[in-house]
């Protein structure tokens, strides 16, 4: 077992070593105190010190007050003279300021992981389900755990600054692997799993991968295939099953932890404790949607500052909390909720079973009761499609407490919301139904369920209302170390992103007459720069420092963010009409139950159109769709008088009535649009739903416009091969054409 390090020269030995008499770092992990000046969580107004302008806006400049431009840099980090930089070994300025949440010590991921060791050496740290049984590691095993791994990854020749690929579902393996990366100096790098051979050539083409590790042969044949063309590539390693085939320098994971027993721990130290809080640890890769993928650098201080400030904004308790491992760990979501917040706050984490996303997540659920969930909206709407099936099949007595109980459970919420007192019943309710079925779901001890990734509808948000499971959305991205602002209990308005938490700042860039502008993010959660890439380095910050997220959105008088859109996605029609395509979709998908997914069309043409999907089965094995509809859409098309049970029988105007009820609903939809304009004039109903498998959904299911476009651009075109139809016709003509 490695003793817990805290060399001379490391990041947690100078900041422990050259701390005053008067500043304290508490066993719980509470804001540092230093003088008369506490790090605490008063929100934008009290970190910013005063400088918000009396129209609520504030600029960078205002807020920067850099110790290094002050010629300090604090002790521990590399000196630097920007706020970004492209290259691997490059080191940037903080953006520190001399109080409030800004001004709290760097550290590096090392010293966040050894404090937990030392106050909680025995807490759960992890825990993985294995031949139903679940094995556990403690803080302290799961420390030397990382250690060895690191020693491994040194042994088999892991270069400082040189990227560990890591391929596969969730596990402690990865964890492991991920943590052992950055200890011995070298990048921590998750490959999305639905990448191809290509696509992770280019990852660990970028990165200067010395060591790709993968989770089973599946995996492991698209790394063998490209090989040869990674020049930098020393060794794999498989940690799942056995090697269907032996090469050199292709290792089991027990092999793998085994070859660094005879590096010196010395030899580790001396990697440890060359780090610093300004320098890179972790790469995340961008999906690659509109192009190659960019690798956001993410330094020691952005994830352990941010995992500290996040973590007390949303009151997550020392050595309590629990979480459900299941997001893809590529992503900059999975990283922080289920490895770098958890150690932060000494939580537990335990991890979902690969088929998590083809129905076993609730079973996982169930049985691990996590005090907190993150899903992304996708995730949600199948939970809600599952509990509107058993609704409808409820009779009698039991369907009227359930109706009477949701109605209680939306006015209740939406009165706390607003500060209010639940109204009369609401204790009943909850311990009548609501207590019911938070308890099937596994989540009757969560306190917070969050929906990110992707905009979630108002419906699906109105109904976790209605059986007080009310959801918390996130809004962040991989650049910002993942959140920027949060909706919390008590503490939330519907479709808002919640407010920032102490130390970052919203800036509305050119914002309309009604406040809607580009949202930009400030605070030390903002990333370093893109890897090798300085032209989109400097597309992404500005010299002032703010981070340029592309989204549009606007704040509320009370300091609630609501996105309205995204500038790429953004639709300008021909007649220079600019149309945010989210809200009309989810206003599609709220009126026809039977739709899964909505994608509006109508860039640079005279009107809009629309590609829908249908609500299907999904394969349990590959997650593809099938052509089995699902209950709720069954139930939608016996309503209409309809017999179909499968997509190819109801897709591309095969069943008239489907068709007839469709429209219907899309003329609802369009007259609950702003303007004309907004009116969609053409639809076609599509075979099979989108999917990750069929590449028009991302790792974290959201949906990937420009890919999509590419795939349908025949029936797209069909669209526009004749004019809109006369307003008040069906577009049944239409819909032939589009065929």
């Amino acid at each position: 077992m490695m003793q817990l390090l805290e060399v001379p020269g490391s990041a947690g030995y100078e900041r422990l070593r050259d701390r005053p008499a008067d500043m304290s770092v508490t066993a719980d992990n509470h804001a540092p105190t230093h003088g008369n000046h506490t790090a605490t969580s008063k929100g934008v107004n009290g970190t910013m010190n005063g400088v918000l302008k009396e129209n609520g806006d504030v600029s960078a400049a205002d807020i920067h007050v850099s110790l290094s431009q002050k010629g300090v840099t604090p002790a521990g980090l590399l000196s630097a003279d920007s706020l970004m930089t492209w290259k691997a070994d490059g080191a940037v300025q903080l953006r520190m300021s001399e109080t409030g949440a800004l001004s709290r010590p760097p550290e590096t991921v090392h010293a966040m992981f050894t404090r937990a060791v030392k106050n909680y050496p025995d807490q759960t740290a992890l825990g993985v389900k294995r031949n139903d049984v679940w094995l556990k590691w403690t803080y302290q095993e799961y420390y030397d755990a990382c250690c060895k791994a690191a020693k491994s990854l040194i042994k088999l020749g892991l270069e400082r600054f040189h990227g560990v690929g890591i391929i596969g579902f969730n596990s402690p393996e990865w964890f492991m692997g991920h943590l052992g990366a950055i200890l011995a100096g070298g990048f921590g790098v998750g490959i999305y799993t639905t990448n191809n051979a290509e696509a992770c050539r280019y990852v660990a083409e970028s990165c200067e991968a010395n060591v790709i590790i993968v989770e089973n042969n599946v995996q492991l044949q698209k790394i063998l295939k490209v090989w040869d063309k990674l020049p930098h590539l020393k060794a794999v390693v498989q940690y799942t099953g056995p090697l269907e085939q032996k090469r050199p320098n292709l290792y089991t994971w027990e092999e793998f932890m085994k070859l660094g027993s005879d590096v010196a721990d010395k030899t580790l130290e001396d990697r440890i404790s060359a780090q610093v809080p300004n320098q890179c640890c972790v790469l995340i890769y961008t999906s690659g949607t509109t192009g190659n993928p960019k690798g956001a650098m993410l330094s020691h201080d952005n994830i352990t500052w941010t995992a500290h400030y996040a973590s007390e904004y949303a009151s997550l308790r020392m050595g309590k909390e629990i979480s459900v491992s299941y997001l893809p760990l590529s992503h900059v979501a999975g990283q922080m909720l289920d490895i770098f917040a958890p150690m932060c706050n000494a939580g537990s984490t335990y991890f979902a079973q690969p088929d998590a996303l083809k129905g076993s997540l609730v079973q996982t659920l169930k049985e691990v009761r996590p005090t907190a969930l993150l899903g992304v909206p996708r995730v949600w709407e199948k939970i809600a499609d599952k509990l509107q099936a058993i609704g409808r099949e409820s009779r009698g007595m039991k369907k009227k407490i359930g109706t009477w109980a949701k109605g209680i459970g939306l006015a209740g919420n939406m009165n706390i919301m607003k500060g209010h007192s639940p109204p009369w019943g609401w204790t009943i309710a909850n311990m009548v139904v609501f207590r019911n079925i938070r308890k099937a779901l596994g989540l009757d001890r969560c306190r917070l369920q969050f929906s990110g990734a992707a905009p979630i509808a108002m419906e699906t948000l109105q109904y976790f209302m209605s059986i007080n499971i009310p959801l918390y959305e996130l809004y962040g991205m991989s650049e910002s170390t993942g959140p920027h602002t949060m909706a919390l209990p008590h503490h939330f308005r519907l479709g808002s992103c919640g407010s920032e938490f102490p130390g970052a700042t919203t800036v509305i860039k050119n914002a309309d007459d009604e406040g809607i502008g580009e949202v930009c993010f400030y605070g030390r959660h903002v990333f370093m720069g893109y890897l090798k890439m300085e032209d989109k380095t400097r597309e992404a910050l500005d010299e002032e420092g703010l981070l340029h997220s592309g989204d549009l959105g606007k704040k509320d008088q009370e300091g609630y963010l609501y996105i309205t859109g995204r500038i790429k996605e953004l639709i300008i029609t021909a007649g220079g009409e600019n149309i945010p395509p989210v809200l009309i979709e989810d206003t599609v998908k709220e009126e026809l139950p039977i739709i899964s997914n909505a994608m509006l069309i109508g860039d640079k043409r005279k009107f809009l159109s629309c590609l829908l999907t249908p609500k299907v089965e999904m394969d349990a094995e590959t997650g593809a769709p099938t052509d089995q509809l699902t209950q709720q859409a069954i139930d939608f098309c016996r309503k209409v008088g309809s017999q179909a049970t499968k997509a190819s029988e109801i897709a591309e105007g095969r069943d008239t009535l489907i068709n007839e009820a469709i429209q219907a609903g899309v003329t609802r939809a369009n007259k609950r649009a702003a303007s004309r304009a907004q009116n969609i004039q053409k639809w076609l109903l599509l075979e099979q739903d989108f999917s990750i498998p069929g590449g028009e959904l991302g790792p974290t299911l959201k949906l990937r416009r420009p890919i999509v476009n590419k795939m349908y651009a025949d029936t797209i075109d069909k669209f526009y091969a004749e004019p809109a139809p006369t307003p008040g016709t069906t577009p049944m003509e239409e819909t032939k054409v589009a065929r």
